[in-house]
């Protein structure tokens, strides 16, 4: 494997493209970050989409160009499994926090399938207090690490799903699919109150982001695994707009690429007004254009390729 720390480890690279880490327990998300960086030998990557350090599951990290694709991928519907033990409810939501709330009260299966409508469709959710939620420039976790709090306010949410897997009266199994922004701790939380015995997440598996599901996700050891010998693992690279499967794809000719490269536009009054990918002929992704009603083509993002 490639020696990070080694004296004589050339420079950082120009390195483009996404990985999905099935990522550990125990790794916050800029570690992971770190990790594919120094595996890669490359100068800039960031992650769509925070997991804690308790959760696993996949975690979408582009380098390079592909970073500037990542405001696509953030806005992505996201599937998990987790747990939920009953009877505690804890500072964080999860297993780190001590515990606030006690009950000695147990729910049934049927149960929770009554109140499980509550949290299906479109819903008000309050974000943990452990959280990165910014409000006048303060972040949460930070401030209850104080000990003291954000005052932080209900926020719309979307629940597409919502399941029992497995149920004893300890501890439920759940699946759930969800929009943007929605916290499973808080999910649990909330549940826990309309159980009225509280609760609090002890597994967290992130098993989808958009349509990348954890059969596209490389673990850690595959990754060292590759790189053992000194190699840097780029052939497990997808390609810079491989999250933007959803956005179809111009063809432009060589003059209309380097007008748009230029910042220039065009009028292309057959295309259908919206975001579309910009690709040569073989060539790989060079812009994402807007198309207006009027058929005007105009730059979002240029990529260097």
């Amino acid at each position: 494997m490639v020696d990070p720390n080694s004296k004589n480890r050339k420079p950082r690279d120009e390195v483009h493209g996404w990985i999905f880490l099935d990522k550990p327990l125990g790794m916050t998300s800029t570690q992971a970050v770190g990790y594919i960086k120094r595996i890669m030998n490359a100068k800039k990557a960031g992650h769509g989409g925070t997991l804690d350090p308790l959760a696993t599951g996949v975690l979408p990290i582009a380098l390079g160009e592909a970073t500037k694709t990542m405001p696509y991928m953030i806005v992505e519907d996201k599937s998990y499994e987790f747990d939920v033990a009953w009877g505690n409810e804890t500072s964080t939501d999860d297993l780190e926090g001590e515990a606030t709330k006690t009950s000695d009260k147990r729910p049934s299966q049927q149960d929770i399938m009554d109140i499980l409508p509550q949290f299906v469709g479109d819903i008000q959710q309050v974000p943990p207090q452990f959280s990165a939620i910014k409000i006048d420039g303060k972040v949460a976790y930070k401030e209850a690490r104080k000990g003291g709090g954000l005052e932080l306010k209900a926020r719309d949410v979307h629940v597409y799903s919502l399941d029992v897997l497995e149920h004893s009266p300890e501890k439920t199994r759940f699946s759930v699919s969800v929009s943007k922004g929605t916290y499973v701790r808080s999910l649990a939380r909330d549940m826990g109150r309309a159980l009225e015995c509280y609760g609090h997440v002890t597994y967290l598996r992130r098993t989808l982001v958009g349509d990348v599901g954890l059969d596209k996700a490389l673990t850690q050891e595959m990754l060292d695994k590759e790189a053992d010998g000194g190699h840097y693992p780029r052939h497990l690279l997808l390609a810079v707009d491989a999250t933007l499967d959803g956005i179809p794809v111009y063809r432009a000719s060589p003059e209309e690429a380097l007008r748009l490269k230029a910042g220039g536009t065009f009028m292309r009054i057959h295309l259908k007004p919206g975001v579309m990918r910009v690709k040569a002929l073989n060539g790989p992704v060079s812009s994402l254009v807007e198309v207006k009603e009027d058929g005007l083509v105009k730059v979002i993002r240029n990529f260097n390729l």
